[in-house]
């Protein structure tokens, strides 16, 4: 694996949705510049879930990112699952099998997002097979 790091900058707007009619249930369009070793841009969707116990929620996304990892320009596309037990975060974010796209294509792998102080950070370690 090869790991890749940097800082990003995340939008999250709320959209609305009449299907879903429930006030617990939000849904986001989710608006990424990433930064260092990967320098890209995303796009995605998130739906969360919120409970009645304080720090107790939970949400999936799909995002897809396009730029330049390590050198290598194409696209792939990120998978969250994500919740929150009474305060304590739980996240998994991985890549979607052969999402990958030009010099991304075979990409697999995890990333890890860390928030310090208000500015978001990210870990990534993946693997592209070579030809």
């Amino acid at each position: 694996m090869t790991r890749a790091s940097g800082t990003f900058e995340v939008k999250f707007v709320p959209q609305t949705d009449d299907q879903i009619g429930d006030t617990a249930i939000s849904r986001m369009t989710i608006d990424k510049q990433l930064q260092g070793d990967l320098v890209a841009t995303s796009k995605g969707q998130m739906l969360a879930a919120t409970t009645e116990v304080k720090g107790s929620a939970g949400y999936v996304a799909i995002e897809r990112v396009t730029g330049t990892l390590h050198g290598r320009s194409g696209s792939f596309t990120l998978q969250h699952t994500g919740k929150m037990n009474r305060g304590v975060p739980e996240l998994e974010i991985s890549v979607v099998p052969d999402s990958g796209t030009d010099q991304l294509v075979g990409i697999v792998g995890k990333f890890i997002v860390n928030v310090v102080d208000g500015k978001h950070f990210y870990e990534f370690d993946y693997h592209i097979p070579t030809a």
